[in-house]
């Protein structure tokens, strides 16, 4: 089960890692099956609302797919499975920068929250990246309802299916240069990683520290990622 291997994740270290870096690499989730089966949804146009070139709006170099609502069931059962875990990190976030939680208990409630505010288009994707392609830097921020963590699963294997194309993170710093990490994302891993800012601690408290995140040029082969957004988009 896709939900019981999520459960199973050291939390408490994922927790840590993405609080001090902005990002965490969680264990195995998909198997090597499951993710050539989500990879091959790519050309199966009744599953996607619409298809974005990224050369076409500067974005970089690629494309990618937002799936519809009727979501495959591991995709679905990935989202449902991380949100409580995901959510015990965003209201520890906002206790820490004095800021209300407004994310209810489940995800089907906060959903349901964020079309009532007029953001009822699924933002769910899979990505595609061949040869030069690459993703600038930027947030996923698509309306006024924002959940500040997501979730992006390696569906091909670094080193033989493609290379390059590692996931990359920058984070701005007051009054000094951004700070930048990479990372590789192994086949059926996912990254856990802030959607926009990351609680960072100073003299005066908790402050935040502005994050972008982008992926790197793919030398060679196919990248394809699947991207969980816990927030609908406008």
């Amino acid at each position: 089960m896709i939900s019981t291997r999520v459960d199973a994740q050291d939390w408490q270290a994922l927790t840590d890692e993405v609080g001090e870096h902005g990002s965490a690499l969680t264990g195995p989730l998909l198997t090597p099956e499951q993710c050539r089966e989500i990879a091959g949804l790519y050309d199966d146009d009744t599953r996607f609302r619409s298809t974005i070139d990224m050369a076409r709006y500067r974005f970089g170099s690629g494309q990618y797919r937002y799936f519809t609502h009727d979501l495959p069931g591991p995709v679905r059962e990935l989202r449902e499975a991380f949100y409580p875990h995901l959510l015990r990190i965003a209201h520890d976030w906002m206790a820490k920068l004095g800021r209300p939680a407004p994310w209810p208990g489940t995800l089907e409630e906060w959903i349901a929250m964020c079309h009532e505010a007029g953001q009822a288009r699924s933002a769910q994707i899979l990505l595609l990246y061949g040869p030069g392609d690459w993703n600038a830097l930027h947030r996923d921020v698509f309306g006024e309802m924002l959940f500040p963590l997501q979730v992006v699963i390696g569906l091909d294997v670094p080193g033989t299916d493609f290379t390059g194309g590692e996931f990359l993170m920058t984070q701005q710093r007051p009054r000094a240069q951004s700070r930048g990490s990479s990372v590789t994302l192994p086949q059926g891993h996912g990254l856990v990683f802030t959607t926009r800012d990351l609680p960072v601690a100073s003299k005066r408290g908790w402050s935040n520290g502005p994050m972008r995140h982008g992926v790197s040029t793919v030398r060679s082969g196919c990248r394809r990622t699947l991207g969980l957004v816990f927030h609908d988009a406008s």
